[in-house]
């Protein structure tokens, strides 16, 4: 099962921001903004913190992939 915050990126984009915007909102690192690059897990605090800049729920800014 792969991870894919996809659909992250695609509500960056929406919202007409980028990383670093996400980074700076959220106070999330930038080693957290690679692991969502290169689609690896990150903590459930970090995940909350870019829900909560971004006033979304889990579900719409990633999900599991079946391999």
């Amino acid at each position: 099962m792969v991870i894919s915050y996809d659909k992250l990126w695609k509500l960056l984009i929406d919202k007409k921001m980028n990383k670093t915007d996400l980074k700076e909102q959220a106070a999330i690192t930038y080693n957290i903004l690679a692991r969502l690059g290169k689609r690896q897990p990150v903590s459930m605090e970090s995940l909350y913190k870019i829900c909560k800049c971004l006033h979304c729920n889990i579900g719409d800014i990633m999900e599991f992939e079946i391999d």
